[in-house]
């Protein structure tokens, strides 16, 4: 084990600088140390007085039993400065370790709940950077931050009222941040290990790969489990690619022209010496069906496997404070018995009720109006073509789709701003409850634009020739816009807008460094990237049966959609926040109900499949039998499903056991704390 004493790799050019008399003290004689990391940057507005920093360090560095985070603090360049830099002494990262429930490798090799009382048991105890990642290091300062609480009542220092009145209990930073104190809290960057990542990850040279555990070490368990899921996908994505060139280019007389007609396509002649023995339409619907299931098993596998070796498959549930922006008034919470607003549970369900749901509807109305829209196009684009079958109007079939795919994405950016604003007024105490609303609410809105033009083409109009043009529409129109957005823009916005530290060099006061950091955009979330991946999943599971391109284009777009995610996280944004998560959370339900339903699409679409409605008709079954005949196939489909997903266990038998070992010592652990309390308690002298 490395001494604390000896200086680490890595840590930032600031205590060179200042020198740890500058910092905040520590009375825990284990957390002196000559070497201080700085990991967050507090930036004040530029009107905060002295004496207001003074006071926001003084609460930082106080103990948790005076309402303060017991962190380090620098005033950065002097007490007249904007920003406040933070730091972690050994202690405290020890203790929220413990209470995070993070599981850290022991002396036996494996990964154990961490415990503070036998932390000199584990390895890497002595070397902070090497006992815990970077990122949770970082995080770790922002949760004691957050705790940070008002013992009583009183008056933030140079700051009016009522602006800087603190009531008891009250959040210190949701309270500056709405004063307008505080402008933005941000970890700080690590240029040499950023730098070596980036020549892992974005710069690398071989198409394939990523390097996932510095990944989880620098950026957090949220950012890397994003960039494993697409890293699964994209290497997932092989055998429906290889699949759906083996169709188009060696299977030709698999057209769907031999189903139903659209007036703008021609009716082809039919050939019966050239259809192969068996359909290659059904082929690929049966594997989008199964592809689809075994995917998201073994991806929960794999999940599972992450969680135990980056050491949060154990974390323990804890009870949430109010969020940031959550409102109500002052009184006594029923749980905890301390004060602090509260906001009645039926006003929010008539929020939800009388504005949310309303709205939401209006939106799925816009994107009817838009679907009734493109099909009005349709039909008239295909009258201009039917009587002038020149090649120019061929070519202007295509731009109905397009145009409506342009809509629908318009129309799907203004939701996605409506939809935080709603989700924002119904006013939840917990952040896990606010994302569940906004997600819930985005998933619903992204389901119907996305898919229903689909869904009602193929399954009320029957036209497989229009469903296979609209779907071709949107991934090469997709794959432009994407192409677009993900390497041209972030290149030039690199070139020309950001980069505040292009100009600086190594040799430039840290301060300079700091503020360069703290100038960057904050970093948008992953919101939109998960959903990119959903609308991609979408159209692979439910409708590639279709138009067996839609993998191998999928598979372009996500080997270069890897490299720019990467190079705007390390190049653009400031560096976010990430907590310790064991999986991808409310994403991997939402792709899982999408593989369910990929079933029932698969089942409906071959029932409509040329090969199929000429067998029906060859023996004369009536509609009603071939309904029937159809909804016992989709059953007996939907339980091959079950049956692969109880086959397949959601995590491999050594995560398993070791999980079922870490509940079994924790369990020892707190029966021998029990006994030994009941012997210290039989020993006091009992009162008269």
């Amino acid at each position: 084990m490395t001494s604390q004493e000896e200086p680490q790799e890595g840590l930032s050019t600031l205590t060179k600088v200042t020198g740890p008399s500058s910092w905040s003290r520590v009375s825990c004689p284990c957390c002196i140390s000559s070497h201080i990391e700085p990991l967050v940057l507090i930036q004040l507005a530029e009107n905060v007085q002295p004496i207001t920093k003074q006071w926001i360090m003084s609460m930082i560095s106080a103990p948790v039993k005076a309402g303060g985070a017991q962190l380090l603090v620098h005033p950065g360049e002097d007490m007249k400065g904007d920003m406040i830099v933070v730091a972690a002494p050994r202690c405290t990262l020890l203790r929220v370790t413990e209470d995070l429930g993070l599981c850290k490798t022991y002396q036996d090799g494996n990964m154990t709940a961490f415990s503070f009382e036998d932390r000199d048991n584990f390895c890497n105890i002595d070397n902070m950077q090497q006992f815990l990642t970077l990122a949770e290091r970082q995080y770790i300062v922002k949760h004691e931050l957050d705790s940070m609480r008002a013992m009583e009542d009183q008056r933030i220092p140079g700051i009016p009222a009522p602006k800087g009145k603190l009531k008891a209990r009250e959040s210190i930073l949701q309270k500056l941040e709405k004063a307008g104190v505080i402008r933005n809290i941000t970890p700080l960057h690590e240029q040499k290990l950023l730098s070596a990542l980036g020549k892992q990850w974005y710069s690398h040279k071989s198409l394939w790969g990523q390097p996932l555990d510095s990944i989880h070490a620098y950026f957090g368990g949220t950012i890397a489990y994003y960039f494993s899921f697409l890293d699964f996908y994209t290497l997932s994505l092989f055998p429906p690619a290889i699949l759906g060139l083996f169709i188009t280019f060696f299977l030709p007389s698999a057209n769907l022209s031999k189903g139903n007609k659209t007036d703008s396509e021609p009716t082809l002649p039919k050939h019966d010496d050239e259809q192969p023995s068996v359909s290659s339409y059904m082929v690929q619907a049966v594997f989008s069906m199964l592809w689809s299931t075994v995917f998201m098993e073994l991806w929960k596998r794999r999940s599972a496997a992450l969680s135990y070796h980056w050491g949060t498959f154990n974390l323990a549930e804890q009870f949430q404070e109010p969020r940031p922006g959550f409102h109500g008034e002052l009184s006594t919470n029923p749980v905890t018995g301390r004060l602090e607003p509260l906001f009645p549970e039926w006003k929010r369900r008539l929020r939800i009720g009388v504005v949310s749901v309303p709205v939401v509807g209006v939106f799925l109305g816009l994107v009817v109006m838009g679907m009734a829209g493109f099909y009005f196009f349709e039909r008239l684009v295909s009258g201009w073509h039917k009587a002038s079958e020149s090649y120019y109007t061929a070519v202007l079939l295509y731009l109905p789709s397009i145009a409506h795919i342009l809509y629908t994405n318009v129309l799907g950016n203004i939701y996605r701003n409506v939809a935080l604003q709603l989700t924002e007024a119904e006013n939840h105490r917990e952040a896990s409850s606010f994302d569940y609303h906004h997600t819930t609410k985005v998933l619903v809105f992204t389901f119907f634009n996305n898919f229903a033009v689909l869904f009602h083409i193929a399954f009320f109009k029957e036209d497989l020739p229009l469903l296979r043009k609209r779907l071709s529409s949107l991934l090469i129109v997709t794959q432009v816009v994407n192409q677009f957005t993900e390497v041209v823009v972030p290149f030039l916005v690199d070139r020309f807008l950001t980069s505040a530290d292009r100009n600086l060099k190594e040799d430039d006061p840290e301060v300079d460094h700091l503020q360069a950091q703290g100038s960057l955009p904050a970093f948008p979330g992953l919101f939109a990237e998960y959903i990119e991946l959903l609308v991609q999943f979408g159209y692979l599971s439910l409708f590639s049966c279709v138009y067996p391109l839609t993998a191998p284009l999928l598979l372009l777009n996500n080997l270069t959609e890897i490299r720019t995610d990467a190079y705007k996280l390390c190049k653009l944004f400031n560096k976010p926040f990430s907590a310790p998560v064991a999986n991808m959370g409310v994403w991997q339900l939402a792709f899982e109900v999408l593989s369910f339903i990929s079933v029932m699409s698969n089942c409906w679409l071959l029932l409509l499949s040329p090969q199929v409605k000429e067998l029906t008709e060859d023996a004369g079954l009536s509609s009603s039998k071939v309904l029937v005949i159809a909804i016992i196939v989709e059953h007996v489909l939907i339980m091959v499903k079950m049956i692969l997903a109880v086959m397949i266990p959601d995590e491999p038998d050594w995560v398993r056991i070791k999980r079922e070992q870490i509940e079994y010592h924790s369990m020892q652990a707190l029966k021998k704390q029990r006994i030994m309390r009941s012997r210290v308690d039989d020993k006091l002298p009992s009162k008269a």
